[in-house]
């Protein structure tokens, strides 16, 4: 039997990014997010909740630029940190002692510890409630050569990526099984 609940935000997990962005007189920032989501293959487009009050969406607004990094479980305490101070106050690459190194098409840079790094482009932002959508299109990734296996491809088991679940971090231990595995056997 289902029970019945009032609407509250239920769809888990959620991928843990960081994302960094830059004021336009060039200072960094790295802001924690669980809402993040690929939202279209062509152009390949990330959509981002940011609520308004936060450094960063200003920072982003105004740049109309950011990188998302994916960072791996080894970086847990600095994701958390991340996300519980504000740039605003604090320079969180000092305190994290995570290294920004340049992207190649945006002013934010990417987060070197950190295995994949997407630049992205704001193409729209979109008021929603108390949180607004970013819209940003991937311009170019960065890949670690370490995390990628023969063909070239990203293994996420080496990533070691981080999700939130509900107010809990959970780490992907192993594949369970590949988009398609399914077809025509249901």
């Amino acid at each position: 039997m289902k029970v019945e609940k009032s609407p509250f935000v239920c769809i888990f997990p959620s991928p843990v990014v960081l994302v960094t962005c830059s004021s336009l007189d060039g200072r960094s920032n790295i802001i924690t997010l669980a809402w993040a989501a690929n939202i279209c293959t062509k152009p390949p487009t990330v959509a981002l909740g940011i609520r308004p009050e936060r450094y960063s969406y200003k920072l982003i607004e105004e740049t109309k630029e950011f990188v998302v990094n994916i960072p791996s479980k080894k970086l847990l305490r600095q994701v958390d940190f991340c996300g519980m101070a504000s740039g605003k106050d604090v320079d969180k690459f000092k305190l994290t002692k995570l290294t920004p190194e340049p992207s190649t098409k945006v002013k934010p840079p990417l987060i070197k510890e950190c295995p994949v790094n997407a630049e992205c482009i704001l193409k729209q932002k979109i008021v929603v409630g108390v949180h607004d959508l970013f819209l940003g299109e991937i311009v170019v990734v960065h890949v670690d050569q370490e995390v990628l296996n023969e063909k070239g491809r990203i293994e996420y088991a080496k990533v070691m990526p981080i999700a939130y679940n509900l107010g809990e971090y959970w780490s992907l231990s192993e594949r369970i099984g590949s988009h398609g595995f399914t077809e025509g056997k249901i």
